[in-house]
């Protein structure tokens, strides 16, 4: 059953968890009121990483208690990011979430090639859904925080992941728009030609479980009546479920418009791990960090 909007996706969570997560030095009370709202829906419980003199208090305040909650004591920082990795790979977790620790510190745990949690042969990618008030249906942005200037085989391989995603929330056989400033195809704009050559690699089977088609505007990907007055055709012209965005910084601009002017709600995961990632910034407000967590939740009980 496709998912409508992110209340449908905490819902959905509530019912298949709880799942364990492990949580790499939650000192803030930003991050412990998700885990405690998660928590009380019985979506999760788990494992606290990092100095246990600063996260009991946090725990304590926010009834985080044993045995739902251990406090894994250790140091701050790598310390904490290697250990909540750890027991993400060793399946003692079923997803891993960034507290406090840098992003750095965070990242070089989870790719670390002997202890971390990358799958051999995925590339990394972030995939954001975001519910956007007066839009008829989610819309899943990628890829807008890893992968700065992709070739072509990587955006292929950034959209099996927002497939996977897609997947996980119920629509599937999603419609992927490969967007650029303009919709038909010009050489001197490098992002035409590799929509373009997207769409030729989706005609010959590379992406079996989608539309992809491309190139796109992005007016003329999401609404029907732009697509019908620039003459724009096809099985996604108007109707995309997947954005994919040119390059990281265009992502990050659609991401952060979406969320600061349209208001949207988001649920985001980091895929091509071996477990999912959750990777929320402290500017995230709590319900984005909520409605991660259920993302992260259901994509543990479906996809790995």
């Amino acid at each position: 059953m496709r998912i409508a909007s992110l209340a449908e996706l905490r819902d959905l969570a509530a019912k298949v968890g709880p799942k364990k997560i492990s949580v790499a030095n939650p000192a803030e009370d930003e991050i412990f009121e998700a885990l405690r709202d998660a928590y009380n829906l019985k979506m999760i419980k788990g494992f606290l990483v990092g100095p246990k003199d600063i996260i009991e208090p946090f725990a304590k305040k926010h009834s985080l208690n044993p045995p739902d909650f251990q406090i894994i004591d250790c140091q701050a920082g790598d310390d904490a990011s290697q250990t909540a990795v750890k027991l993400v790979r060793e399946k003692t977790a079923d997803f891993l979430m960034k507290g406090t620790v840098s992003t750095s510190q965070f990242l070089k745990a989870v790719l670390n090639k002997d202890s971390g949690l990358r799958k051999e042969g995925h590339l990394l990618s972030h995939v954001a859904i975001h519910e956007i008030p007066g839009f008829s249906r989610l819309l899943i942005i990628t890829d807008a925080a890893f992968n700065i200037k992709p070739n072509l085989e990587e955006k292929a391989q950034i959209i099996d992941n927002a497939i996977k995603v897609a997947n996980v929330i119920g629509v599937e056989k999603p419609r992927v728009a490969c967007v650029a400033a303009i919709e038909k195809v010009n050489p001197k704009i490098a992002s035409t030609v590799d929509a373009a050559e997207l769409a030729n690699m989706a005609k010959h089977g590379r992406f079996k479980h989608a539309f992809v088609e491309g190139p796109f505007g992005f007016d003329n990907a999401v609404d029907e009546h732009s697509a019908q007055i620039k003459g724009v055709k096809g099985d996604v012209a108007g109707k995309a479920d997947i954005i994919l965005a040119p390059d990281m910084d265009s992502g990050n601009v659609i991401y952060k418009t979406l969320t600061t002017m349209a208001h949207s709600i988001v649920a985001a995961v980091v895929v091509g791990t071996t477990a999912p990632v959750i990777l929320t910034s402290r500017a995230d407000s709590e319900e984005t960090k909520l409605t991660s967590l259920a993302l992260g939740v259901l994509d543990a009980h479906y996809s790995y």
